[in-house]
Order: structure tokens, then C-alpha cells, then sequence
């Protein structure tokens, strides 16, 4: 199982982070998030400020690439193994940050890995 952040994390169930919390827990998989504001989806408590959490091994991104720069340190210094670009959160810049810093970068859908066992 994979330790997963979820960055962009969401209470209103129409949005793909909550169902991304919802899946990744149906598969078992650890899940810590990040928010603007405090939350819960199932046994997943939001943090509103980066907190150092060790072992993550993917980090799921469901914030627009205007939003991310504060988010590129703190993710680089958790030292994931791979990094998830969800659709509408493409970054260039980002993922080559990341791939330099020996991170795995991806354009994918968490929600379409879990459906197809790709995750």
C-alpha cells in the first residue's frame, strides 16, 4: 500500500479529491491531505499548514498550476517517490522541478489508476 498526500483536499463530494480520499481508503492505502481549510473526508483529517509527514510515497495533486508554487519546496523536501498531475493540474515547470530533484512526475488520473489497477 501506498502512502498517499492529497493536496487540494475537499469536503463537498462532487469534487475529485474527496472521491480520490474516498478511493484511495477503499484500496487501503494510507492517506494524509492537505486543504485550505480544516475538514474531514471518512478517516482522513485535513491539515490546513504543510506538515512534515514521513513516508509518502505519492503525492496527488488537485490544486491548478496558479496555485502550486507554494506547495513546490514543501513537496520537494517530503522526497516522494512519484507525483500525480490530475487533470487541470498540469505544471511544466513543476514536474521538471520534480524530475530533477529525482522525483517521478505523471500526468494521470488517480481515480482512473485505482479503477485499472495501475496505482
Amino acid at each position: 500500500m501506498k502512502k498517499t498526500l492529497v493536496i487540494g483536499a475537499s469536503e463537498k463530494p462532487e469534487r475529485y479529491s474527496y472521491k480520490a480520499i474516498k478511493a484511495l481508503r477503499q484500496h487501503g492505502h494510507e492517506v494524509v491531505a492537505l486543504a485550505p481549510r480544516p475538514g474531514k473526508v471518512a478517516d482522513v483529517d485535513f491539515s490546513t499548514d504543510p506538515v512534515d509527514f514521513q513516508g509518502i510515497d505519492t503525492v496527488t495533486l488537485y490544486v491548478g498550476p496558479q496555485n502550486q508554487a507554494g506547495y513546490m519546496d514543501y513537496v520537494e523536501k517530503l522526497q516522494p517517490k512519484r507525483v500525480i498531475f490530475n487533470p487541470g493540474t498540469e505544471n511544466d515547470a513543476f514536474a521538471e522541478r520534480l524530475e530533477q530533484a529525482g522525483i517521478q512526475s505523471e500526468i494521470a488520473c488517480t481515480l482512473v489508476l485505482l479503477s485499472i489497477g495501475q496505482y
